[in-house]
Parts: C-alpha cells; structure tokens; sequence
C-alpha cells in the first residue's frame, strides 16, 4: 500500500506544479490588460482637449460666422482690443492701448466645414467683419517684418478657405491658456506639413505704428478673451 501510495504521488504534484504555471499565465496577462487599459484612459482627456470648443466672456461655445470682438484677458493693465490700423495697407492688426477704445469685430471659420464650433487647436481664418484703410480682404494673414525685433506681423489681405501649403500665411489656432483665458498662435502644420514655423501671437510696439500683433521667440503671448458682438456692440 505504501509503494502504491508513492506512485500516485507524482501525477499529483505534476498538476499542481502546471495549475500553478496556467494560474501565473493568467496572472501575468491580466497586468498587461490592465496597464494598457490604463494608458488607453489616459489618453482620453487629451484626446477631449483636442475637441474643448473655445468659450466666449458669457461661457457661451464661439460659433463659425458670429462676429466677436477680440480684447485683453488682463483688464486695465495689458490693453484693450484688437483692431485694424488705418495707417498703413494692407491693414496692420493691432491692440489698443486704452481699454475703453472699441474694437472691430470678427469673424472665425475653421479649416474643417464640417463643425461650426470654434475649437481649441484647430486652424481658422480670422477675418475683421469690416474694413478700414484698405480696399482688400480683411482676412488676417502673417508677413515678413522689416524690423530685427521680431520676424513677422499680423495683417490683412489674406485668404479665405483653400487650406493648404499655398495658403498657410492664414491660418491661426486659439490656444487654451489656463484660468487667464485664450491665447492666439500661428502653427499651420496640420494645414502644411512642411510647414516648419510655430509661434504664440504676442505684442510688439512701435512708436509709429502702435501695438502690432506679431510672432516672435522673444514676445510673451498675448492674452485674450471674447466678447459675442450684441445690440450693445458696434464697430468703430
């Protein structure tokens, strides 16, 4: 009986060695579905963020077509709004120093037709809803700057849709800048993707021509919120 004992032993063990080998199989497979599970819901909120529509001053989503006036996040001590110079043509965009002085309105549409929610990191074509000095288009557009300070302006004369590398001098993202609000940047790469310049849009004053939008590596970024054009509202 002892003998007969000894030869049903190793059958036993033999399985409980492989139940304990399936058991660590199992084991190991359930961590990596539970890392990679983990990554996946990481994602998500940058996957949401990319989506986040731009808020006006009343919490209200910005909408493609609906004039806006741009203005100062900092009330009293970064300026007022944004509006057109009629000093120079094309149109320099420009920053008001007084924060009483009324901007002119404008207008944001997407480089995508599909949305028309105005959205955090997505290339649009900023447009002044009216003209100033010049008998051009009032979309904005960046150009070369004569001046060493920085590398390039914000003006007018550019073109409406056609998103792509013949136009990229166009297109411009609003960026989320925390509590404080918005900022503007320049980063075509999606309409371009040889496009090689990103810059935030940052205020440079000139003694002649006022506070000029412009993208430099040395400029803060200007910050901005949104104020939705109402009875109340009018162009200057």
């Amino acid at each position: 009986m002892q003998a007969s004992w000894h030869c049903f032993s190793y059958p036993r063990t033999e399985n409980i060695l492989n139940n304990i080998k399936y058991i660590t199989m199992k084991s190991t497979l359930l961590v990596w579905f539970s890392f990679l599970l983990f990554a996946f819901v990481l994602s998500v909120p940058s996957i949401e963020a990319s989506t986040e529509p731009v808020l006006d001053i009343q919490g209200q989503e910005l909408k493609a077509g609906t004039e806006y006036i741009i203005t100062s996040a900092i009330w009293g001590a970064g300026g007022g709004d944004v509006s057109a110079t009629n000093k120079t043509c094309p149109d320099d965009v420009i920053q008001y120093s007084w924060d009483l002085l009324q901007g002119v309105p404008v207008t944001f549409s997407p480089a995508s037709s599909e949305d028309d929610v105005i959205r955090v990191s997505t290339d649009l074509n900023i447009k002044f809803s009216t003209k100033k000095a010049c008998d051009r288009s009032s979309v904005w557009k960046i150009q070369k700057s004569s001046n060493s300070e920085v590398q390039w302006v914000v003006t007018t004369g550019g073109e409406e849709g056609n998103p792509g590398c013949d136009t990229l001098t166009n297109w411009f993202k609003i960026e989320n800048a925390g509590v404080l609000g918005y900022k503007l940047g320049f980063c075509p790469k999606d309409i371009c993707p040889s496009a090689g310049l990103c810059r935030d849009v940052g205020i440079y004053f000139e003694s002649n021509r006022g506070r000029i939008l412009s993208l430099s590596d040395k400029l803060s970024p200007f910050l901005v919120v949104f104020k939705k054009v109402g009875p109340l509202s009018s162009s200057i």
